[in-house]
């Protein structure tokens, strides 16, 4: 019997042991993609860390590192061959979605070339999968605040009138957050400034929202 106590007593100790060790790592691993540190990523990689782990918040490493700048971890992430290109954080944002809203254009190449969606909405609790609306990668660029990620999403094939949850378009979110360079580039592009989302609002009323009244009369014009 007291032999069966100390039994139980050593498993204990041992299954905390580890516990604290994993708990550990995973906050040494989340600590280092916001740092940058590479070195620290690459280590905990070679001994068996998950790239595709979500912190407390539900963030992705990947996410992380477009988020932060932090471009060393991001080339260390990379190059992990079980890493998914697309992980989702909780919220349903991608790598490329947060590459896009940075303006991060050599990333987004980089993952484009590695096969980011560019389309297809990503489900929230990180699931996966295409569905007809959703947001993407192009909403966020039109939300930057240069052109060039919308620019380069278009180039790459991106729909011009890809709907939200909601039904919201790019137009939309270029009229009320991005530059006007982003507002043409999407009309020049076929965005349709008729459409109006769930809320029936288009894209003259989300300029007006902004008080970008020129803005907003031009759209309003082109939606007639």
């Amino acid at each position: 019997m007291l032999r069966n106590h100390f039994r139980f007593i050593a498993y204990l100790i041992l299954v905390i042991g580890v516990s604290s060790s994993r708990a550990g790592a995973h906050e040494d691993f989340f600590k280092a993609v916001v740092n940058d540190d590479a070195s620290t990523v690459m280590t905990l990689m070679v001994r068996g860390f998950d790239p595709n782990a979500l912190d407390e918040k539900g963030q992705n490493p990947l996410y992380l590192s477009q988020r932060e700048a932090a471009f060393k971890v991001a080339e260390t992430l990379m190059s992990h061959p079980q890493l998914r290109i697309d992980r989702p954080n909780a919220a349903g944002e991608t790598p490329l979605m947060m590459a896009a809203l940075r303006g991060h254009l050599p990333w987004m190449v980089r993952l484009l070339d590695k096969g980011a969606r560019i389309e297809g909405a990503v489900g929230g609790q990180g699931g996966e999968g295409s569905d007809p609306r959703g947001w993407t990668p192009l909403h966020y660029a039109a939300s930057a605040p240069d052109a060039k990620a919308v620019e380069l999403l278009l180039a790459r094939g991106a729909r011009a009138d890809a709907r939200s949850p909601n039904g919201t378009t790019p137009l939309m979110m270029a009229a009320q957050y991005g530059p006007e360079a982003a507002v043409d580039l999407l009309l020049k592009r076929g965005a349709d400034a008729r459409l109006r989302n769930d809320l029936d609002l288009g894209a003259a009323d989300f300029a007006g929202r902004a008080k970008r009244e020129s803005l907003a009369a031009r759209l309003a014009a082109a939606a007639r």
